[in-house]
């Protein structure tokens, strides 16, 4: 049987009743939530990580048919810039021994000789790098991305995007990818998920959805990234 983590309630509000966050849905493969800027994208993540604001009320139940401790849940963050201590060495912010660094640096496609640098020696891409590598580290078994390619530019966008597939075939992990650039996801996320307001309003099958989209701001989101372009299929 193929892993499965159920999210069976995220429901989050401000003090006064004002709801934010009410979905529910399942990671059983690569998963995608898709929505703007404001749409509960961040506080969902947010939510699974148990690093919501104390002034917000939440509900979160998680299920999974495996057992999933909390460390083995790993983040990759939107900004590599400000993700690592900036005047710690690389080879000390890693919690494995010394091989293991160079095994998955090695994953990553980075060398030893980054272990000696320090995160403002190296570049947007190479940080992201070494972060997923830092992630890796740990006996994952359920990774989030939070808009990961955000401040890269679209060269390192797109290796880090084949990086991040190439991964999560080879070390059979589920992912939950979050962002509003539906391009980076495509050959990433079997599935996909439409966020607007902190609800649902569409999901299925990645290529299924933007080829066929029922919901007019499914079809805004998509015709806003491939106003140039027409969708592969």
């Amino acid at each position: 049987m193929s892993n499965s983590v159920k999210i069976e309630k995220i429901k989050i509000d401000l003090k006064n009743g004002n709801n934010l966050v009410d979905i529910n849905f399942n990671i059983d493969t690569s998963t995608a939530i898709i929505g703007e800027s404001g749409s509960g994208k961040s506080l969902t993540l947010k939510a699974l990580l148990d690093l919501l604001p104390k002034e917000l009320d939440k509900v979160v139940n998680i299920s999974s048919n495996f057992n999933l401790k909390k460390d083995q849940v790993g983040i990759i963050p939107q900004n590599p810039f400000t993700s690592l201590s900036p005047m710690t060495k690389i080879k000390d912010q890693f919690f494995c021994k010394k091989e293991k660094k160079k095994e998955i640096l090695n994953k990553v496609g980075l060398n030893s000789w980054v272990l000696n640098r320090f995160p403002t020696q190296l570049s947007g891409g190479q940080l992201q790098r070494v972060i997923i590598a830092i992630t890796l580290s740990k006996d994952l078994k359920l990774l989030l991305l939070d808009e990961p390619t955000t401040a890269l530019d679209e060269i390192n966008k797109n290796n880090i995007t084949k990086l991040i597939k190439n991964l999560v075939n080879e070390l059979n992990i589920l992912i939950l990818y979050v962002t509003h650039d539906i391009e980076s996801i495509i050959d990433v996320c079997e599935n996909i998920i439409i966020i607007k307001k902190g609800k649902i309003i569409e999901e299925g099958k990645t290529k299924d959805i933007l080829n066929n989209p029922k919901n007019d701001y499914t079809k805004i989101l998509i015709e806003s990234n491939f106003k140039n372009r027409k969708f592969r299929e």
